[in-house]
């Protein structure tokens, strides 16, 4: 019971401290006249990512390996299945050309180096592969940032009219709640895979999966709610980049992570879903109703098959 009450506190801070960053972090970009784009790819992906990123680390550091990676592979899965087949299911989505042509392919190129990382070194992520990661998502933000900084600027005036005095409040309470969150939801999650006899593999591409994520299936699916098909599906693309790029490649450069057998074929799915979502969002330019419906079906069944493995 502590560590069930242990992972629900800890969801229910990673939300909520994950809200707060990202409102603080929006003021922020805005108060300096940044694009709206380079907020949407760049902070409201790290903001919503924040969680995986809190949890992964210290599932690092603790030496909890298959929480770290499962969660990071888990979390890629939900946000491009779950969320972005929900978000079609509820609001057909058009994507921008430059997601198709650009953010989408490189997603799934992050998927099949990590892929590739992993087969050489035998299930074992090192830290040169950690640093190899982290520099791709550094420089994939400078060409971001570069592109999008061309762009006319159009939302600075509207946040001309946010306290200044939120902002500080904002990051700090989004911070600490994140942090807490994190090692709340990683004491409980190990609990509870010690309780059950389950593998922490199972609990870090599941339970600490969906729960990290959350932020990300609510942001997307209110944005759909709001016709903002373009948001609802950068979010989950972004998310995916900084997860690989940033995430794993922080927790392998602080301590290399090994895995099991059972995880590494975990990420071979992503690398193959990531491929086939990628050519047909790509041939369709987008995302179908009928298309989030079968996307979203497919998330269960991979759920499913988890649990019976």
């Amino acid at each position: 019971m502590s560590s069930v009450l242990k992972l629900l506190l800890g969801f229910i801070l990673l939300v909520w401290g994950a809200d707060r960053f990202v409102s603080g972090a929006c003021a922020v970009a805005r108060k300096l006249g940044i694009p709206a784009v380079v907020v949407g790819l760049t902070i409201v992906a790290l903001g919503t990512s924040a969680p995986e990123l809190s949890v992964s680390l210290t599932a690092a550091l603790q030496g909890a390996n298959e929480i770290a990676v499962g969660n990071v592979v888990g979390s890629n899965l939900f946000n491009l299945l779950a969320v972005v087949g929900v978000s079609a299911a509820i609001a057909p989505m058009r994507a921008e050309p430059g997601l198709l042509r650009r953010d989408l392919p490189l997603s799934g190129l992050a998927s099949a180096t990590l892929l590739l990382m992993l087969l050489l070194g035998q299930g074992s992520l090192r830290r040169g592969g950690g640093l190899v990661l982290l520099v791709g998502m550094f420089v994939y933000l400078f060409v971001l940032v570069r592109e999008a900084l061309k762009k006319q600027l159009s939302d600075h005036a509207a946040a001309l009219s946010v306290p200044l005095w939120t902002i500080p409040l904002n990051l700090a309470a989004g911070l600490g709640g994140i942090v807490l969150g994190g090692s709340l939801t990683v004491g409980g999650a190990t609990g509870i895979a010690r309780m059950f006899g389950w593998s922490e593999a199972l609990i870090g591409l599941t339970i600490v999966a969906v729960g990290t994520s959350l932020p990300e299936l609510v942001t997307s699916v209110t944005a759909a709610i709001k016709g903002e098909s373009g948001l609802a599906l950068g979010n989950a693309v972004g998310s995916n980049l900084f997860n690989i790029l940033f995430i794993l490649g922080s927790s392998a450069a602080i301590c290399p992570i090994r895995i099991s057998r059972d995880v590494l074929t975990d990420v071979a799915i992503l690398t193959a879903v990531s491929a086939v979502c990628t050519l047909l969002m790509r041939r369709k330019g987008g995302v179908s109703r009928g298309m989030g419906i079968a996307m979203a079906s497919g998330y269960l069944a991979y759920m499913g098959w988890l649990i019976v493995r």
